[in-house]
């Protein structure tokens, strides 16, 4: 799988919703992550697409994740692939990066129906929390197994900057300390 081109991909932040989050082990962390990846996404103008599970019983995307500009798919299913506007929402887009929560339902299940869908997906491990560390890493291996790409958070971020030419080098660089 090659490199992760910012002009063909679409940030996917899975489920990271209120009443979930405290539960998530090490969710700090998990969203610190995604927060990188977001603040990247807006800076290089990559999009972003959330997606909230059950929002009337798990809340909504947690303040410091939802940017103004990116579309939120509402869903009930595990799998964000069978939710109706899912689709729309990744538009043309070939790459998906991925981060959410929980690893081991519904963002496995998502990353499950990308592949099928002929999308590839890049699963950023530091960027995913489950309740368990257990359930994390065996939906890991299980999405490497099936064809994601796992990677990290800075990974995709220098992937997307692409040169330490690029302008916004400084600002990416402020955003991994």
């Amino acid at each position: 799988m090659p490199s992760i081109d910012r002009d063909n991909c679409v940030l996917l932040l899975v489920d990271f919703q209120a009443r979930l989050m405290p539960a998530i082990e090490d969710g700090a962390a998990v969203v610190a992550n995604a927060k990188r990846l977001i603040e990247a996404a807006r800076l290089l103008q990559v999009p972003a697409v959330l997606t909230e599970q059950n929002a009337g019983g798990l809340g909504t995307t947690i303040p410091e994740l939802r940017p103004a500009a990116a579309a939120v798919v509402h869903k009930m299913t595990f799998d964000a692939c069978l939710a109706p506007e899912f689709w729309r929402a990744l538009a043309t887009r070939p790459d998906v990066v991925v981060a959410g929560c929980e690893t081991h339902v519904c963002v496995l299940q998502t990353v499950l129906g990308l592949l099928q869908g002929g999308r590839r997906v890049h699963a950023v491990r530091d960027a995913m929390g489950s309740r368990r560390a257990e359930s994390k890493e065996t939906a890991i291996r299980r999405m490497s197994r099936h064809g994601a790409d796992v990677l990290t958070t800075e990974m995709v971020l220098f992937e997307w900057l692409r040169t330490a030419e690029d302008s916004r080098l400084r600002q990416i660089i402020d955003l991994i300390r």
